[in-house]
């Protein structure tokens, strides 16, 4: 798996998972919404689809932890 895809699912998923702050959204969602962006950069880029979006999923549960979609 290339870094590009890695740090793309990751971007996405975070910027993504940031509009749905006023809705308090849960871990699933955000995995949800990290999933989609994830698969879907995958699927652009010709790369794995499946490993795009667990990427994505976990990028995705991850970025309030991390303080990027607070």
């Amino acid at each position: 798996m290339s870094k590009f895809l890695a740090i793309a699912a990751l971007v996405g998923a975070s910027a993504v998972a940031g509009c749905t702050q006023g809705i308090n959204p849960t871990d699933t969602d955000r995995a949800l919404i990290g999933a989609g962006v994830g698969a879907t950069v995958a699927s652009v880029s010709g790369r794995n689809v499946v490993k795009g979006a667990a990427i994505g999923g976990a990028g995705g549960v991850l970025c309030d932890d991390v303080g990027l979609c607070q």
